[in-house]
């Protein structure tokens, strides 16, 4: 195991994605319980809340875990831009009973900030993660102040020799077969975003840093391929997302276990990022990638309680299904039980069991690290 995360203890460097909207600390908790990292997504969720979880997750773990937010630069809302968003949902809102003039605003998320830092202070967890980049360096200190281990997602080669240069302990190659919102941060151009298996061995010739492998990552077979080509981890998300300890809503667990979920495609409706989701009504409609759809997070706003009356009907016409590609890995299980199969996966290539000592070494077929 790369010597960054030998003090974390773990049994084997399987990372659990942090999923806003489908977990809380449950999901942590039984990944680390099985020896993985599990991560508590935090994007979304207010200090008072933050706390309550984190309260929840030291209470019942004395097991390292991962807290994870966005540091994305929240944009200038244009009125323009939100009259285009109101009216492409209009006929929407008046279908499921709403009225469009009530269509609200504002952002639905907010970045990594000091009033978050000062919550997660006093938890100083072991590991800190972001997406969308780095926060601004005074917050990206106080967070190393604290000993925590920094990682971030690149879903380029530059964007992995950026974070590297900018103080990350370890960096997650994002893949496009990833489910939910892409990292994508020194570009917004879809055409540069490239599979995992491709993505990774580039990325490990790039940089020093170790390099986790995100995206497609739902099988055994999987995590041993992303161990032949040098990762020093994999993270996973898709594969929890039925697990017991999600909270991923039934009409989502539906979506997952049916045909549907062949189909997935990145789409900026739901937030204005494109993020890969399963499919649906509004993404078939509108085009996954509707230019009206305000910058990122202002969309979320008005799709919230469309989103709302849609599933009271019974209907995910209207809702996000993050997944990856690789959704056939969703199953119904603990998820204890599905990180120790994972756990297991990685461990049929431990290097201490392999004489060569070249090829098949957690930090791939050279040292990463200083």
């Amino acid at each position: 195991m790369s010597h960054v995360f030998q003090h974390l203890s773990l049994k084997a460097p399987i990372f659990q994605a942090p999923m806003a909207g489908s977990q809380n600390h449950r999901l942590a908790l039984a990944v680390c319980q099985a020896g993985g990292l599990g991560a508590l997504p935090a994007a979304m969720l207010s200090p008072d809340a933050l706390q309550a979880e984190l309260q929840a997750l030291t209470v019942a773990t004395r097991a390292p875990y991962n807290v994870n937010f966005f540091c994305h630069t929240p944009p200038t809302p244009s009125p323009q831009a939100q009259v285009r968003w109101q009216q492409a949902l209009a006929t929407y809102y008046r279908e499921f009973g709403l009225d469009p003039s009530q269509m609200p605003g504002g952002p639905g998320r907010v970045p990594f900030g000091h009033e978050s830092a000062d919550v997660l202070e006093v938890f100083r967890p072991a590991v800190v993660s972001f997406h969308f980049g780095l926060p601004a360096p005074d917050l990206l200190a106080r967070v190393k102040s604290w000993g925590s281990l920094v990682l971030s997602s690149a879903t380029t080669v530059k964007e992995a020799v950026w974070l590297q240069a900018n103080g990350v302990d370890a960096v997650i190659a994002q893949g496009l077969e990833a489910g939910g919102h892409r990292g994508m941060f020194l570009t917004d151009d879809l055409s540069t975003q490239i599979g995992t298996f491709a993505l990774l061995p580039q990325m490990v010739q790039a940089v020093e840093v170790p390099v986790i492998a995100a995206g497609g990552v739902g099988t055994a077979q999987a995590v041993a391929a992303a161990q032949l080509l040098g990762a020093s981890g994999v993270q996973i998300g898709t594969a929890y997302l039925c697990s017991d300890e999600a909270s991923t809503s039934a009409l989502h667990r539906a979506a997952l276990q049916s045909p549907a979920a062949q189909h997935t495609a990145l789409t900026t409706l739901f937030s204005g990022r494109p993020a890969r989701g399963i499919v649906n009504r509004l993404m078939r409609e509108l085009g996954p990638l509707n230019e009206a759809a305000p910058a990122f997070p202002l969309a979320t706003a008005a799709i919230a309680p469309l989103r709302t009356a849609a599933e009271a009907q019974g209907s995910s016409d209207c809702t996000p299904l993050w997944a990856g590609q690789n959704a056939a890995s969703a199953r119904s299980l603990s998820a204890t039980d599905i990180t120790r199969e994972f756990v297991e996966a990685w461990l049929e290539l431990d290097p201490t069991a392999a004489r060569d000592g070249a090829s098949l070494t957690l930090c791939g077929a050279r040292h990463i690290g200083p």
